[in-house]
């Protein structure tokens, strides 16, 4: 069974940063493309932020989220990570991962930027 644990999320003020984390059990983890999307509250739907390859590169990133937010993994641990800094408002949302090859995804972790 894959089971996905993601963390990092909360309330942060508009410039600062978070970082969040996806595990993933019950997959070689290290075979798996991995997308992390994004929900905006009554904002249509989920929209695509990032995806890692399963080595490492290349990643690819939302043009408005490049500069800002970074995403590795670290297949030993099973883990993706999405650091996100310079948080906008805009930013808020319920972020998750993926692994598109399996349409699985995690539940996800909410992102509140507001001063």
């Amino acid at each position: 069974q894959v089971q996905f644990v993601e963390s990092g999320g909360g309330l942060v003020q508009p410039g600062g940063s978070l970082r969040l984390s996806c595990a993933v059990s019950g997959i070689t983890f290290s075979n798996y493309y991995i997308n992390w999307f994004r929900q905006a509250p009554g904002k249509g739907p989920a929209e695509w932020v990032s995806g890692i390859p399963t080595d490492g590169e290349p990643i690819t990133y939302l043009d408005s989220v490049k500069g800002r937010f970074t995403v590795s993994r670290d297949n030993a641990k099973n883990t993706v990570y999405l650091q996100m800094n310079s948080l906008k408002p805009e930013d808020t949302a319920v972020y998750y991962c993926t692994v598109p090859s399996m349409g699985l995804r995690g539940q996800g972790t909410q992102v509140t930027v507001s001063s």
